[in-house]
């Protein structure tokens, strides 16, 4: 189940559709200096996922980065009880069922030692029900220079079936990375979005993995400013 990416660095995939289509969703792991495990939008555990991690280390944290991707964190928890369960602010009104421990925040010490942390304010992505507020916490794994991102960008390519292509290539995020139509005409405060966009651009990242998506090995941090200049409709 377990990919690895990079030293101390590793991902987990399972299907997932959403309006439709098939998108599938990824979760990322990190190893800290003292060999804690850092789960970052966990999936759906399994003996053999636990097992892999267990070989890796000890789960210590893990993270539900925006108010989205929390649905297999009490499943997760509950296989790893001494993690300590850490969510984004807004998800403590939205689920407040959900035993959070710690509410992420930013500062310039981070909790976890190699990872720095950014909220990516003003992001909106089109539920159902209307525009919705992500409220999405992105992260840089310093040693690696990877930027991992969960629904502020996506990246799909011909791996995904027809269905998905199609889609994405006339709503956007195909072949490149960049917001989805979705998020297009959900996002409306463009300037905090792009205050936010120019503070990631500040990390020295290559590789970008989203938790949709294939994964961008090079050349990330062009690829994340060229889609977020078309998103934006302004350079960076």
């Amino acid at each position: 189940m377990l990919r690895a990416i990079d030293r101390d660095l590793w991902v987990a995939e399972q299907p997932l559709r959403y309006f439709g289509l098939s998108i599938g969703t990824r979760m990322t792991v990190i190893r800290l200096a003292g060999g804690e495990l850092v789960v970052i939008s966990p999936i759906q555990v399994s003996d053999d996922l636990g097992g892999e991690l267990d070989e890796l280390g000890t789960v210590g944290h893990i993270i539900a980065p925006n108010l989205y991707h929390y649905l297999f964190a009490t499943e997760f928890k509950a296989a790893y009880p001494a993690a300590t369960f850490w969510a984004t602010a807004g998800l403590r009104a939205k689920k407040p069922d959900l035993a959070i421990a710690q509410v992420i925040a930013g500062g310039a010490n981070s909790p976890w030692n190699g990872i720095e942390r950014l909220f990516f304010d003003g992001f909106k992505t089109l539920s159902p029900s209307g525009p919705d507020p992500l409220d999405e916490w992105v992260f840089f794994h310093v040693t690696s220079r990877t930027l991992i991102l969960t629904d502020t960008a996506f990246c799909f390519d011909r791996s995904f079936p027809w269905l998905t292509q199609l889609v994405t290539k006339v709503g956007g995020s195909y072949e490149s990375l960049s917001p989805s139509l979705l998020e297009r005409i959900a996002t409306t405060d463009k300037e905090t979005v792009k205050a936010a966009a120019e503070q990631v651009l500040r990390w020295n990242f290559d590789r970008v993995i989203m938790a949709h998506g294939s994964i961008v090995e090079q050349g990330g941090k062009e690829q994340f400013n060229r889609g977020y200049e078309q998103f934006l409709g302004c350079s960076l």
